[in-house]
């Protein structure tokens, strides 16, 4: 196994749009919403155990989700948990890891990942993961991972790229990027899809330390130059003290706002490894077992009847009768629950702003 090779799982999400199962002090990333076992969190890591050293892989979360990582994770070193002490976006975050690394071995070849993604196919992922890193190692590139599209999502980000020009001889699935859409509408959608040269954002992103210290240097010169006052403190016990005095005014934004979208030296590697964002009800309700109506439910004694294409999630233990839904999104958790249509799903973050002016905090 290549020691050069790290991993930063980003798991700072607030997982607003799985409320009620996920809320602020246990978003989805730590919570096994696909009932098979483990967290989401979980299975990333155990997927880069494939990939990397166990001591390469970093996670970089919430300060006050420190205590539900070293449970989930306990094999983890502290010196491998990067606490951001307030949500600043994708950018500082890549940052704030890209210098802890750069301590350690400035010849690192890092992928980032998100902490909540599924995947069918490991073993294809973990080839096209190697296959990129290795590019990486020998060019100057910013290499994104991008799914080839099955239908029109309207959820995703996607990724245009030229596929006339094939610039790495030994892989023929590596293009350059000509421009990155998010979340387009659906018409725009389909037409992504019809032309052919669209793909989804997995939000996945392949570099070497030293290419990606370039480019904040160039595009987020402001982001760069607060990181690089620290130098000397990072893996030490001043680098708490620090971080928490420059997080707070560090830019908001990702980073593909910030550098992918701006540099001329972004790739994707288009591949196809059974991926999906599990980003919302709807997109859960697209992978799980249906029965004959369609509907997905978590749950030991549920009743339907003529409901369909809806997904139904309560506690184990409790009877729930569901008679004429269609298309709904019925969840409970703890005191709290949630009635909606799938189609208004992405109004859930509006809802849950709502209960915290009317209800509290410890609602959401």
């Amino acid at each position: 196994m290549n020691t050069n090779y790290y991993c930063v799982i980003m798991a700072g999400g607030s997982g607003t749009r799985f409320w009620p199962m996920s809320k602020s002090t246990k978003p989805k990333q730590f919570i096994d919403i696909l009932g098979e076992g483990k967290t989401l969190i979980q299975k990333t890591y155990n997927r880069f155990l494939n990939i990397c050293p166990q001591k390469n892989i970093f996670i970089v979360g919430n300060a006050n989700h420190y205590n539900l990582i070293k449970q989930q994770l306990p094999e983890l070193s502290d010196s491998q948990i990067i606490l951001e002490p307030t949500r600043r976006n994708t950018a500082p975050c890549i940052a704030y890891a890209t210098y802890k690394i750069k301590q350690q071995n400035p010849n690192a070849v890092v992928v980032v990942a998100p902490s909540d993604h599924r995947i069918l196919n490991e073993k294809v992922f973990t080839e096209v993961i190697l296959s990129g890193l290795e590019a990486v190692s020998t060019q100057d590139w910013l290499l994104t991972i991008g799914i080839r599209p099955s239908y029109p999502n309207t959820g995703y980000g996607y990724i245009q790229y030229d596929f006339e020009e094939q610039p790495y001889p030994t892989n023929n699935s590596i293009f350059p990027v000509k421009t990155f859409t998010e979340k387009p509408e659906l018409q725009m959608a389909k037409k992504f899809i019809e032309c052919g040269d669209f793909l989804w954002n997995a939000g996945v992103f392949m570099w070497s330390l030293k290419t990606i210290q370039h480019a904040f240097h160039m595009y987020l010169p402001e982001i760069d130059q607060l990181f690089a006052q620290g130098e000397q403190f990072y893996n030490t016990p001043k680098e708490k003290n620090f971080i928490k005095k420059i997080y707070g005014i560090c830019k908001n934004i990702s980073i593909d706002y910030g550098i992918l979208e701006k540099a001329d030296n972004v790739f994707v590697y288009a591949a196809d490894f059974g991926w999906s964002d599990i980003g919302t009800w709807g997109a859960l309700h697209e992978i799980r077992t249906k029965d004959e109506n369609q509907n997905s439910i978590i749950g030991k004694k549920v009743k339907t009847y003529n409901t369909k294409r809806s997904i139904i999630h309560v506690p184990k233990d409790k009877i729930v009768v569901i008679q004429g839904l269609e298309d709904y999104i019925v969840v409970e958790n703890d005191n709290i629950l949630l009635i909606c249509k799938k189609e208004d799903e992405q109004q859930i973050r509006q809802y849950v702003n709502d209960v915290q002016i009317d209800f509290g905090e410890k609602y959401i």
